[in-house]
């Protein structure tokens, strides 16, 4: 499903009105009943029921107006509270602005302090909250009485639909007023909006609803748009197919260098979750000291030795070695517990320098590349990045603080940069092709904020690859993948217990429902 800015979305209203002929009345008209739907699963019988609505002099208020007709036919004692003079009301939501003063004649308007002293005893009898006072189209700051009324609202204790988007947050970048309404639920218009999947806008939408209101669903799909929401159908679709006639080596053959002393867990999570995804042939490379131990841990993975540091990681004269072993692999998977050792990171500045297949690079293996960025640009095949904000922070420069702040921008900005694919972590992960195009995943929980977690992300992404999907579909299908065996692993072991093994235990469970689809 694409996601759309507030300009593409009036684009796309522009089109089904212009184009296609649907008159914008018609439009508001099945977004306020998508409205009334959501309270009418909240609330259930509409009778007796109170429901007070605020409205702005937008098209977004307009959408409360319609839902304020609907739910008051249905046995509601509807409340509007019109922040706004009534003769500013214009266009389609004056035309629902005048039915409902021929029908109920209860609009309150909110425009002076006089006004919000009668506000808080009214809430205190209502039993919903319907916010239709700023659109999408808000920026910037929200002005009185707008502000004064969403502190009423919060401070009320009851529940808040949101429609569109909560009044506050801004719909192209998640960012918040200082006063924003908390909404318990946000019923958004055919497409989701950015800011309700961008942090903290996130925050406030609470459970969101993508509702159909007629427009063409031809227009949603719209090439120019480059944002897209993970979700299982997609992500099912994309699912390399198992032919009945088959052997390993159909399904690709990777090899993981990783680990070192003290991390040689990293190295086995990373393995084992290339085989989990069903990558064919798997051989683990690590320092020679330490064959024994991943050995010991793993069975259906080959491992290999490497030459080691006296620290026992990787040394210089590994290079060779793994080029070799690179020969007959056709993805690579490198960095995690690699360490810091200063020869084990010119190691893989190395190896980077000289990529002619697939490659995934995480953990130690991104450190390595701080400052020697323009590596990337020499890779002669496909490279995926998958760094937290830290290290994407050393990769770029920039502070931690400003990669957070703009998430979205700064990973298209560099996966363009870099022509390769940033898988860059955190709430939500966003993948990013050098294209332009981006995935923004759905799934995941904080449970997952452990270590190993990555490491299992990269092998999922090395798996894939492997069986042949492009890099930035493998991506992002990983991304979507270890965020959905994360959740079933919290269901199994509760957020606080869980460990990055059960995500890789849940992984198998999650690939056969996603096959069943």
């Amino acid at each position: 499903m694409r996601v759309v800015t507030s300009r593409e979305m009036r684009e796309i209203d522009h089109a089904a009105i212009n184009d296609y002929g649907i008159p914008g009345v018609v439009l508001m008209e099945n977004a306020g009943l998508q409205v009334v739907r959501m309270v009418q699963e909240q609330l259930g019988d509409m009778g007796g029921k109170v429901i007070t609505i605020f409205t702005g002099k937008g098209n977004n208020g307009g959408d409360g107006l319609v839902a304020a007709r609907h739910l008051h036919n249905r046995g509601a004692e509807v409340k509007v509270l019109l922040l706004a003079k009534p003769e500013d009301i214009t266009g389609d939501a004056a035309i629902n602005l005048n039915i409902w003063l021929k029908m109920a004649q209860n609009v309150y308007p909110v425009v002076c302090s006089d006004d919000l002293n009668a506000l808080r005893p009214l809430l205190e009898k209502t039993d919903l909250i319907v916010d239709a006072i700023y659109g999408t189209g808000f920026r910037g700051t929200v002005s009185e009485p707008m502000g004064s009324v969403i502190e009423a609202i919060n401070g009320c204790g009851k529940p808040v639909i949101a429609v569109d988007i909560p009044s506050g947050v801004e719909a192209d970048t998640g960012r918040v007023s200082s006063v924003c309404i908390k909404a318990t639920s946000t019923v958004t218009f055919a497409q989701p909006k950015l800011g309700l999947l961008l942090y903290p806008g996130a925050e406030y939408a609470g459970r969101v609803r993508v509702a159909d209101i007629s427009i063409p669903a031809l227009l949603g799909e719209n090439k120019g748009l480059k944002r897209s929401l993970l979700g299982l159908e997609t992500v099912s679709e994309w699912l390399p197919p198992r032919p009945a006639v088959s052997h390993k080596g159909d399904f690709g053959r990777v090899l993981v260098v990783a680990g070192s002393a003290g991390l040689t867990g990293a190295a086995c999570l990373t393995a084992e979750a290339v085989a989990r995804t069903g990558a064919g042939m798997v051989t683990l490379a690590v320092p020679e000291g330490l064959l024994g131990i991943v050995g010991a841990k793993l069975t259906e993975v080959m491992t290999y030795p490497l030459p080691q540091t006296e620290q026992h990681s990787l040394s210089l004269e590994a290079l060779p070695v793994i080029a070799r072993l690179l020969e007959k692999a056709d993805v690579l998977a490198m960095g995690p517990g690699l360490s810091t050792n200063p020869e084990t990171m010119q190691l893989v500045r190395k190896l980077a320098g000289r990529l002619s297949l697939p490659c995934v690079l995480d953990a130690d293996g991104l450190n390595a590349m701080a400052n020697w960025t323009e590596i990337f640009k020499r890779a002669k095949a496909p490279l995926v990045l998958t760094p937290h904000p830290g290290e994407m922070a050393r990769l770029t420069g920039l502070v931690i603080s400003s990669i957070e702040q703009d998430r979205l921008g700064t990973a298209e900005k560099y996966a363009s940069l870099w022509g390769a694919v940033v898988a860059l972590k955190g709430v939500p992960t966003l993948v990013t092709s050098p294209d332009g195009h981006t995935y923004i995943n759905s799934s995941g929980n904080p449970g997952m904020s452990g270590g190993g977690s990555g490491d299992v992300l990269t092998g999922i992404i090395a798996g894939l690859l492997a069986q042949g999907m492009d890099a930035v579909r493998a991506a992002a299908a990983g991304v979507y993948l270890h965020g959905l065996a994360g959740d079933k692993a919290a269901e199994q072991k509760g957020m606080l217990g869980m460990l990055a093994g059960d995500i890789l235990s849940a992984l198998p469970g999650v690939l056969r429902e996603l096959e069943d689809i």
